[in-house]
């Protein structure tokens, strides 16, 4: 492993445990056992390092959505939708202690809203690529197309993100088969009101 794959696997432990607004990139480097000037080589910023270890650390929920959108009639809508529901909910249930701690202070939660919306990396791209999968399956048939593809992604991704807050704040860390469960549940809940 890499200084860089280092540094982002040392920031997603030290972020896990104090919150991204109290992981300092003095923390990250020392926990990574680097300077911190080779922090820098590697990341702008500290924001840069939070997007790192979204997408490198956490369940891989843009490569899912890569996979389904390449292959979505490779397996049944209610398999597709189970599988979104479950990296979903780990994604979420991973990314919420690190993340909520943005909300600890409105100009923390402004500066980070302003680098990551610069970057292409707000919390609404998910919304928009559940949309974007989902229109594939309207392609495919197998969505009506009177659906409502952004409120379907708003449901189907506002459901996982309740369950990991609850989760969080019940401080659980939920077995893989009540995940499994909970993505099916999702899914033929989902699948019931948009399937063609």
């Amino acid at each position: 492993m890499g200084s860089r794959e280092e540094i982002v696997a040392a920031a997603a432990k030290v972020m896990r445990e104090q919150g991204y607004a109290h992981a300092t990139t003095k923390a990250i480097a020392q926990a990574a056992g680097y300077s911190e000037a080779l922090l820098y080589k590697h990341f702008k910023d500290k924001t840069e390092i939070f997007t790192s270890v979204l997408t490198e650390r956490l369940p891989a929920l843009g490569t899912t959505l890569d996979e389904l959108m390449k292959a979505a009639a490779d397996a049944p809508l209610a398999a597709n939708l189970a599988r979104l529901a479950r990296i979903t909910l780990s994604f979420y249930l991973e990314s919420f202690p690190i993340a909520v701690s943005l909300f600890s202070s409105r100009e923390l939660l402004a500066t980070h809203r302003e680098r990551v919306m610069s970057r292409d990396r707000g919390p609404e791209v998910p919304l928009a690529r559940v949309a974007e999968y989902l229109r594939e399956e309207v392609r495919l048939g197998r969505i009506r197309e009177d659906a409502d593809l952004d409120a379907s992604a708003s449901l189907l991704l506002g459901a996982c993100f309740q369950y990991a807050f609850l989760a969080s704040f019940e401080d659980r860390e939920p077995p893989p088969e009540e995940l499994d469960e909970w993505a099916e549940r999702l899914a033929g809940t989902l699948l019931v009101a948009v399937a063609s």
